[in-house]
């Protein structure tokens, strides 16, 4: 006679418990509230600025020293390690930066307009604790990128190629 499907789901639920208790064995980021790309087991270190904001009339200009990024990922949907001490892994954005007068800029307008640069789509899981997996939820093209906290000047950035 079969099992009522009330006692099946019981025991499948049962049955998935201890994948849940594994814990996570992987690289852990050396610093905190830096995020560090994933390559395999190896972790890299974003490159860690300040990004200096320009007033301009109607918009405002961001932009970091260098014409690119020493960090670089072959990664086109790149993914991050962060152990997020100060940081809300939340509130970190993802934005490609254009390459201009030897420095890399984003600018964005004071008004809101549909042309404005939006942050790429990142989603971000809880591994455990106060570690995250940070994952671009979209193909990047290559070019140079930056994750910021929203509202903050630090930047941690990256080149995909």
């Amino acid at each position: 006679m079969p099992l009522p499907v009330v006692a099946c789901l019981l025991l499948l639920s049962v049955s998935m418990l201890p994948a849940a208790d594994q814990k996570y064995t992987g690289p852990r980021p050396p610093k905190p509230d830096i995020p560090y790309l994933l390559h395999a087991d190896n972790l890299i270190e974003t490159e860690v600025a300040q990004a200096q904001e320009e007033d301009r009339n109607r918009e405002v200009l961001n932009s970091i020293p260098g014409a690119s990024s020493p960090v670089r990922t072959p990664l086109a949907e790149p993914s991050f390690l962060i152990d997020a001490q100060k940081i809300v892994p939340e509130k970190l954005e993802l934005y490609r930066l254009e390459v201009r007068r030897g420095r890399r800029e984003l600018t964005i307008p004071k008004k809101q307009s549909k042309n404005a640069p939006r942050p790429i789509r990142v989603m971000i899981t809880q591994i455990e604790g106060k570690l995250y997996r940070l994952e671009a939820n979209e193909t990047l093209e290559n070019g140079e990128y930056a994750l910021s906290p929203d509202g903050s000047d630090q930047v941690f950035a990256f080149q995909v190629y």
